[in-house]
């Protein structure tokens, strides 16, 4: 198990420096022989997007998404018969912003936070899809004595650093008149966060299901969720996030990703049991608990998906107004101008997938 961190660890200063230096570093979980980005795309057959790559490297995270019913169901594999589907687990958007820079992956899942962090620097990614509006499902869960986010000053409250999650903990600290300071913020990983509170060693937790329903269930008390923050504009995502490289070599590749994920919407919308049932074999869980969990969040078909309240405007605003408050509390260093966070979102794939 990975030893709880005391934050700020990871600044988004050494996710700078390392964009400026051409992407030299090596990703969490990756090695020389198994790389996929733009050291695959530049070995793979066909060109202007009617080829299919010889591998296609994704970054997902245990979240009770479609995206897991894509993996479980093998939809891409079938659609792709004759290219390699590496599916890499990360534990957070932060990490996958990394692998992003070591250019070993081409596909990832990453909360709006992190994206917005990520665009905030020259990170060379665009959003095609929206995983979900996270709304419940990620929660600020506390021990049954603190009563108020007031009470949270001087107690240890877990969160991965530069994740959505975190992102909320800001959101709610700010909102009752405190900062990171007055809290002690411990950067761990969610399956670290659940390990940490079973031996009593923090007094909450800002995290995602389905370690926040583990934590609930341990008597863990919901304090505040990321659906009331919504409400008063702080609204969270899971984005994906796609390689530039790869989305202008093999954009009907992208499409195809795009298709298997909107059918893993209608899927959820349409026979809830069925998706659940992939969903909990992924996440090593009951399917009646997965099924509550995918209830926590909110999916949106392609077709919605263009629209002007997500990818075709919305988005793309929500991801400046992230980057600039991430700057206002100090997490980030400099924020670029709105256009630069709206031309990374683009309705492209939605549009075409759609069709």
């Amino acid at each position: 198990m990975s030893t709880v961190r005391r934050g700020p660890l990871r600044p988004l200063l050494a996710l700078l420096l390392a964009a400026l230096l051409v992407f030299g570093v090596a990703a969490c979980g990756s090695s020389d022989d198994d790389k996929g980005g733009a050291d695959t795309a530049a070995a793979a057959s066909g060109d202007g997007g009617s080829g299919a790559p010889e591998k296609i490297t994704i970054a997902y995270q245990a979240i009770p998404n479609g995206d897991l019913v894509v993996k479980n169901q093998r939809w891409l594999e079938e659609a792709f018969p004759d290219t390699q589907i590496e599916w890499k687990l990360f534990d957070s958007g932060g990490t996958v912003n990394e692998a992003v820079l070591a250019n070993s992956i081409d596909i990832g899942l990453a909360g709006s936070s992190p994206v917005a962090r990520g665009l905030s620097t020259p990170i060379e990614y665009q959003v095609p899809w929206i995983h979900d509006v996270i709304g419940r499902a990620e929660a600020l869960v506390v021990k049954d004595d603190i009563g108020s986010i007031e009470d949270l000053k001087g107690k240890k409250i877990a969160t991965p650093l530069a994740s959505t999650s975190h992102y909320s903990l800001l959101a709610a600290l700010d909102r009752a008149g405190l900062s990171e300071r007055d809290v002690d913020v411990i950067d761990a990983e969610p399956d670290d966060i659940y390990a940490a509170w079973t031996r009593g060693d923090i007094d909450g937790a800002y995290v995602w299901n389905p370690n926040l329903a583990r934590i609930v269930a341990d008597g863990g008390r919901v304090l505040i969720s990321s659906e009331e923050l919504a409400r008063e504009g702080k609204t969270t995502y899971d984005l994906a996030v796609v390689t530039n490289s790869f989305a202008d070599k093999y954009p009907d590749a992208v499409t195809t990703w795009v298709r298997a994920q909107d059918r893993a919407v209608r899927l959820i919308q349409d026979d809830p049991d069925a998706a659940a049932r992939s969903i909990a074999a992924e996440l090593n869980i009951e399917p009646a608990d997965a099924k509550a969990q995918v209830a926590d969040l909110i999916f949106v078909t392609a077709a919605d998906q263009a629209g002007p309240e997500y990818l075709g405007g919305g988005v793309g605003r929500n991801l400046f107004a992230t980057a600039a408050f991430n700057q206002r509390l100090g997490q980030i260093p400099s924020v670029f101008d709105e256009q630069r966070y709206l031309d990374a979102v683009t309705t492209r794939f939605v549009e075409a997938a759609s069709k």
